[in-house]
C-alpha cells in the first residue's frame, strides 16, 4: 500500500484537506470546489446467487484497467455493513487481485461511520421516548403511532419485534417496537443522499417519527433532536478515501442496502470523485431492478449526480445455471444448456437496462470453474441479442484482466445516452408502484391490502405523493418470491406494508417476505473469523 497522503495527492488533494486514520485511510475535511466534470460508470448485475456475484470486485477491477489504459480513473464504493460481513456473504471489499485496502480495516469498524449512524438513529428514538415519556400517551405523540425504531448494524432475527417500557411507570409508556438493520436506516439514506452537512441537517429534521392524537405527522425537528443527530454525524458526513491494490483512489462512503434502502454510496463522496477523476466507477447493490433501478429513480432525481455514461451488467456463469435449475452444490460443473435457460434472467435485466436508456456492457465476471463451452454460449447468446459484451478476468489477474471490458466500456461511454426516468413523480404512489414491478420486475399485478392502500392514501394526503418510491423485496428473485428463478411470468407483486422516508425523501413499499432485520445463515461467515496472536485477522477478505 502508498501512503494516502500520496494518493490524495495524485488526485489534486493536499494535506490540510485530509484528516489521517494511520498511514493508509482518510477523512476528505474540506476539498477544494470541483463541481462534477467526470464521467460515471455504474456496476449492476443480474439476479444473484445468495452469495452475490461480483459487482464490487467487478468495478475495482474495471477502475484498475481504465487506469491501465491511461484514464484518471476513480471507484467509488459503499461501506461493508458488520451484519453480512459475520453472515452469509462475508467481507465487502472485492476479492483476489481486485480489491480496497486495507480490507480488514474496512470490513470492520473502518472509520466509525457505520456507528455514527447506528448512534444517531438511536438518539432520536430515545428522544421520541422521552418525550412520551414526560408528555404522556397522546401529548406532542400518540404513543400507539411511533413510526421510529431502532438500530443494530449486525444481523439479530430475535430484535424485529419487541416489547419496550415495562416494568412500572420509571421505564417509560409499555409500547411495541422493533429493530432494524443500521444499512436500512432512513439515517443511512440520509447521510448517502445530502449534498453537505448543512442538508443533512435539514433533511434529518424531516424524518417522520409518528402522529399526533389528530393524525398529523410529528418529525424529528418537532423533538428537536436534527441538531445532537447531526453532531454525531459531523465527521460520518465526510467521505473516506483509501486505494485498490493496485493504488487506485477509493472512496468508500455510506452503506445502505439495495433490497431494503436505496443501495448507492454517498452523493458526497461521488460528487467529490466526478470533481477530481475523469472516469468515476461506482457499484449499486444487487441486481439492475433493485440498487440501479433505485439508482436512476432516487439517487439521479437528486440532481446532486448525473445519469451513468454507460453501465457495466455483471453475470456469472454460476448465476446463469442457478437461474437454469442447477442445485448450489453442482454450480462449478460444466451444464451448457442451463446457461441458456438462465440467459432468460440475464435477458431481463438487460431489457432493463434498455428501458432506461443507458448504454450498456454484460461483463462476464470470469470463475476458474467456468469453461470454454460455457463461455463461447453466453458470448453467442449475447450477440444474438445484440448486447455489447466482455469477459473479466479481474478476480485473477486485477486490471491486466479488465482490460477488455475497459475497452468495452470506452465504447460504450461513446454511444448517445437516452436515459429516461421510469415515472413522472407526480403519478399517485400507488401507479408509480405498479410502474416498477410490471416494467421492471415483469410483473402481471400489483395486490395489497385495503389498509396499506389507505396507507398509501393518507401519505398522499400528508403531502408524501410526490416523492419516488423505494421498494424493498428479496434480491434473489425479480419476483418478490425468493425461490422464482429464473424470468418469473405472470406473477402478483404482494405489497405488504408501506411507509416513508420524508427525510431521505422517497416511500419505502415493502412487498413479500422481505424483513429490515437479516437473521444469520445456519453456518454464519463469523464461526471462520478469527485473530492470531500476531494481531492479524483471518477469514474476513478474500
Amino acid at each position: 500500500m502508498k501512503p494516502i497522503a500520496d494518493i490524495a495527492e495524485s488526485l489534486g488533494l493536499k494535506a490540510e484537506n485530509l484528516e489521517l486514520y494511520g498511514a493508509y485511510k482518510a477523512k476528505v475535511l474540506s476539498p477544494p470546489p470541483a463541481e462534477p466534470r467526470g464521467k460515471l460508470v455504474m456496476v449492476t448485475a443480474m439476479t444473484p446467487t445468495p452469495a452475490g456475484e461480483g459487482k464490487t470486485t467487478t468495478a475495482i477491477g474495471l477502475t484498475d484497467a481504465l487506469r491501465r489504459l491511461g484514464k484518471k480513473a476513480v471507484v467509488a464504493l459503499r461501506e461493508p455493513s458488520l451484519g453480512p460481513v459475520f453472515g452469509l456473504k462475508g467481507g465487502a471489499t472485492g476479492g483476489g487481485a481486485a480489491r480496497v485496502v486495507p480490507s480488514d480495516d474496512i470490513n470492520l469498524h473502518f472509520t466509525g461511520d457505520m456507528h455514527a449512524v447506528t448512534a444517531a438513529h438511536n438518539l432520536l428514538a430515545a428522544m421520541v421516548d422521552n418525550r412520551i415519556h414526560f408528555d404522556g400517551a397522546c401529548g406532542l405523540i400518540d404513543c400507539r403511532t411511533v413510526t421510529w425504531g431502532r438500530v443494530l448494524d449486525m444481523d439479530d432475527r430475535v430484535l424485529r419485534d419487541i416489547v419496550v417500557g415495562i416494568g412500572g411507570p420509571l421505564r417509560g409508556i409499555a409500547r411495541e417496537t422493533s429493530f432494524d438493520i443500521t444499512a436500512a436506516s432512513e439515517v443511512m439514506a440520509i447521510l448517502c443522499l445530502a449534498r453537505d452537512a448543512a442538508d443533512l441537517r435539514e433533511r434529518l429534521g424531516s424524518i417522520l417519527v409518528g402522529y399526533d392524537v389528530q393524525g398529523k405527522p410529528v418529525f424529528a425537528r418537532d423533538v428537536k433532536a436534527q441538531g445532537a443527530m447531526a453532531a454525531l454525524l459531523r465527521d460520518a458526513v465526510r467521505p473516506n478515501l483509501v486505494q485498490t491494490l493496485e493504488g487506485a483512489p477509493a472512496f468508500i462512503h455510506g452503506g445502505p442496502f439495495a433490497n431494503i434502502a436505496h443501495g448507492t454510496n454517498s452523493v458526497i463522496a461521488t460528487r467529490l470523485a466526478l470533481g477530481l477523476g475523469d472516469i468515476v466507477v461506482t457499484e449499486t447493490g444487487f441486481a439492475s431492478d433493485l440498487g440501479a433501478e433505485k439508482f436512476f429513480d432516487i439517487v439521479v432525481r437528486t440532481g446532486a449526480v448525473p445519469p451513468p455514461a454507460a453501465c457495466v451488467l455483471v453475470a456469472t456463469m454460476r448465476a446463469l445455471k442457478y437461474h437454469g435449475g442447477v442445485k448450489s452444490v453442482d454450480l462449478a460443473k460444466e451444464n451448457v444448456s442451463a446457461v441458456e435457460k438462465g440467459f432468460e434472467n440475464l435477458d431481463k435485466h438487460i431489457e432493463n437496462m434498455e428501458i432506461f436508456g443507458v448504454p450498456f456492457v454484460v461483463a462476464l465476471n470470469k470463475f476458474p470453474t467456468d469453461t470454454e463451452a460455457e463461455i463461447e454460449r453466453l458470448t453467442t447468446l449475447c450477440r444474438k441479442r445484440k448486447a455489447r459484451f466482455a469477459v473479466s478476468d479481474v478476480f485473477a489477474r486485477g486490471g491486466e484482466g479488465g482490460e477488455e471490458l475497459a475497452h468495452r466500456t470506452l465504447e460504450a461511454m461513446k454511444e448517445k445516452s437516452r436515459f429516461a426516468f421510469l415515472y413522472p413523480l407526480d403519478r399517485p404512489l400507488i401507479e408509480k408502484i405498479e410502474t416498477v414491478a410490471r416494467r421492471v420486475y415483469g410483473a402481471k399485478r400489483v395486490d395489497m391490502e385495503g389498509k396499506i392502500r389507505r396507507r398509501l392514501l393518507k401519505l398522499e394526503k400528508d403531502g408524501f405523493g410526490g416523492l419516488p418510491v423505494c421498494v424493498a423485496k428479496t434480491q434473489n428473485s425479480l419476483s418478490d418470491d425468493s425461490e422464482a428463478l429464473g424470468r418469473p411470468l405472470d406473477f402478483t407483486l404482494i405489497v405488504t406494508d408501506a411507509q416513508v422516508s420524508a427525510g431521505a425523501g422517497f416511500v419505502v413499499v415493502l412487498c413479500g417476505d422481505i424483513m429490515t432485520m437479516p437473521g444469520l445463515p445456519k453456518s454464519p461467515s463469523a464461526e471462520r473469523i478469527d485473530v492470531g496472536s500476531d494481531g492479524r485477522i483471518t477469514g474476513i477478505s478474500g
